[in-house]
């Protein structure tokens, strides 16, 4: 079957006299609108009026300026389009499907069947469909980011605008400029009243992004009514501060201002993004209709679709109607040029190959998201030191790559020769985020997406800025690392406006997410090594401030049992132990001196390092059991935050010596005697277990 064959079977089929007679782009436009129209209808839930608002705008977009090949879906230098207003995800369903964008299986190969085919939009917001109610990156190709929590998809596309200038900036050489690319990105009020997408409109403003381009819906509605109830500031002189290049088309409806705005952009000579503020209006069949309230979750209801089809000149009692023309259309449009684009661009990478075959490969290994040979032979291994350093500052000594929301000098993550990443610098791998946490975070998922392995660095206390985008991370499952410094009371003096107390709970109770603690500097090193080979989770490496004594290794288990997530660190001398005293982070050196304490008494303990909760969940029943066997019921657990979770691994005997407040201002080793958190009330805990 040829590929055309394959186009035409997955969608309707209607007779050329029953075809509405219109001029070819409108016809286009009115498809969208009405499987949108169709789709929310039959699912009895949705968002109609912004997929039928911006149907010109993304039409256009698509089909006349959009580098995207349809059958090659993952083509790395294609533009990207985020659908940053997720709720209007029939526009992207229907735009992927009238493109006849290919499906991708989890190895990567493309397959011969659509991504979205008409029976899966007839399954719109169901059990099993690729459509759902926001757009879920990896359920079908086409789909570059998951959207829905407004403000993370245009956070996002300030990643992969970043992406594609350090691309470029790395491996672009004289008559090879191939690695970039543009990143559109469509938004709503609602994007722009949140907070994120200013972080991330600054940033790119700053960094003079001229490869992004954000579309702004104005249609002044969101779920309360009109935005002038809570939003009426004027976005172009906002946007015209922050550094972008402004461009105003007052009706969505017309293609010639469209084309003409996507034109200028693409020929643009100034530095800068650009916002493009399209005024739409979303209204029906009915006289005077305007909907404040169906763009945000209410079908039309089938007599309003029937008028408003027949203002379209539709078949009124048509759904799910896709022509015959559409379709053709959309091939001899952006499929045409994207084929084209493609295989020329392809044939040039066959040469930049030949002439620069060490970059060629090394950016070919990236692409795949493996490390390269011997990536990690040159992390340290450090030696006993009762002192110690603090794990912030271990971190520093290992870390290669990466950037830090404005806290380098104090996360230790600035790398030594690796310059800034800013304009003139673009190849650099130094990011100077700003005090911009969310934005860092959704931007770092951005970057991620588009094939890099960014970092980025705070206080542990500042994830409650970075939470949602982290959280995005781990439901996309997005190789992003986190590396948070300052991570419990032992931060001081700062006091408990700075000292996080429930973090670790809050981040572990993140499906996917993997939260690391290491306990000295051979644990941080072997974090590192857990944290890169994790290619489908966003890791998060927690850090101290304060010193932490290296341990023996030569009395005591490997560092590499971190990559077990708990491990057994040291046993009894003579017998089986009495006792499991569990530790993590800087409250490990507490366990290890508790255990001699006990030992010195004649009490039996085992001391377990227990760095990271879910990587000790992913081993077999079998290793856990023998690191913490059920029949020794009597357990102490270490920790400087609060107990949540904590019952699971202690039982209903185990004690827990951690927080049961907000810290303190004060030096630290005074804040840990005061709260408790010491090796005396470490042994104190383990008598009481025992009794």
């Amino acid at each position: 079957m040829s590929i055309a064959e394959d186009d035409q079977k997955n969608s309707a089929q209607v007779p050329m006299n029953d075809v509405p007679k219109t001029d070819i782009e409108q016809l286009s436009i009115n498809t969208i609108r009405t499987l949108a129209m169709d789709a929310v209808q039959a699912a009895n839930s949705g968002h109609p009026g912004t997929p039928m608002a911006l149907a010109p705008v993304a039409f256009t977009l698509w089909n006349r300026f959009l580098r995207y090949d349809p059958t090659e879906p993952l083509w790395p230098a294609r533009d990207r389009f985020v659908l940053s207003c997720g709720h209007a995800s029939m526009l992207l369903y229907a735009l992927l499907h009238l493109a006849g964008v290919r499906a991708v299986d989890r190895d990567g190969k493309v397959r011969r069947e659509p991504s979205i085919t008409l029976d899966d939009i007839r399954r719109f917001r169901q059990l099993g469909s690729p459509c759902a109610g926001h757009p879920e990156h990896s359920e079908a190709a086409g789909i570059e980011t998951t959207t829905g929590p407004l403000g993370q998809g245009v956070g996002n596309s300030v990643g992969m605008a970043i992406a594609a200038r350090w691309l470029s900036a790395r491996y672009d050489r004289p008559g090879f400029e191939m690695f970039g690319y543009n990143v559109y990105a469509l938004c709503s009020d609602g994007d722009l009243m949140e907070g994120v997408a200013n972080e991330a409109a600054s940033m790119a403003g700053h960094l003079k992004l001229s490869n992004l381009c954000w579309i702004y819906d104005n249609n002044h509605i969101t779920i309360e009514g009109d935005t002038k109830l809570a939003f009426d500031e004027e976005v172009a002189t906002r946007f015209k501060g922050l550094g972008w290049n402004v461009k105003h088309i007052d009706d969505a409806n017309d293609l010639s201002k469209l084309r003409a705005a996507y034109r200028a952009f693409g020929a643009q000579k100034v530095d800068k993004p650009t916002l493009i503020i399209v005024r739409s209006h979303i209204a029906f069949g009915s006289p005077n209709k305007q909907d404040t309230h169906g763009a945000h979750g209410s079908p039309l209801g089938e007599d309003e679709i029937r008028k408003t089809k027949a203002v379209y000149g539709w078949p009124e009692d048509a759904k799910f109607l896709v022509p015959d023309e559409v379709l053709k259309h959309f091939r001899g449009g952006v499929g045409r040029r994207g084929r084209k684009l493609h295989k020329e661009w392809t044939a040039r990478f066959e040469q930049y190959a030949a002439a620069h075959p060490e970059l060629a490969a090394e950016w070919q290994t990236l692409q795949a998201g493996k490390l390269p040979e011997g990536w990690d032979q040159d992390i340290p291994t450090f030696p006993t030191d009762a002192k110690g350093a603090a794990t912030r500052v271990t971190s520093g000594k290992v870390l290669t790559s990466g950037g830090s929301a404005d806290l380098a000098p104090s996360t230790m993550t600035l790398v030594d020769g690796g310059g800034d990443f800013e304009p003139g610098g673009y190849g650099n791998r130094n990011f100077h985020f700003g005090i911009r946490e969310h934005g860092m975070a959704a931007s770092l998922n951005g970057m991620a997406l588009s094939g890099l392995r960014p970092y980025g660095a705070t206080f542990f206390v500042f994830t409650d800025y970075m939470r949602p985008s982290m959280r995005l991370a781990a439901l996309m499952r997005q190789p992003v690392l986190y590396v948070l410094t300052h991570d419990s009371i032992g931060l001081g003096e700062d006091g408990p406006t700075h000292q996080p107390v429930e973090h670790l709970a809050a981040l572990r109770a993140i499906p996917r997410l993997i939260v690391l603690r290491p306990g000295d500097a051979n644990e941080v090193a072997e974090a590192y090594r857990v944290a890169l080979t994790h290619t489908h989770e966003p890791v998060a490496l927690v850090l101290s401030r304060q010193n932490v004594p290296t341990l023996d290794r030569t009395q005591m288990a490997p560092a590499a049992g971190v990559a077990r997530g708990g491990y057994v660190l040291s046993d009894p001398a003579d017998g089986a132990p009495q006792v499991i005293l569990i530790g993590t982070g800087t409250e490990l050196s507490l366990a290890v001196a508790a255990g001699q304490k006990l030992a010195a008494e004649g009490i039996r303990a085992r001391v377990v390092s227990f760095p990271s909760w879910e990587l000790f969940e992913a081993q077999d029943a079998a290793y856990r059991e023998s690191v913490l066997p059920a029949a020794i019921t009597a357990r102490v657990a270490v920790e400087a935050a609060v107990e949540q979770g904590w019952d699971r691994y202690l039982g209903p005997r185990g004690k827990f010596v951690g927080m049961t407040s907000f810290g303190a201002s004060g030096p630290y080793a005074e804040l840990y005697e005061h709260f408790g958190i010491t090796a005396e009330a470490v042994v104190e805990a383990a008598k009481a277990a025992m009794e």
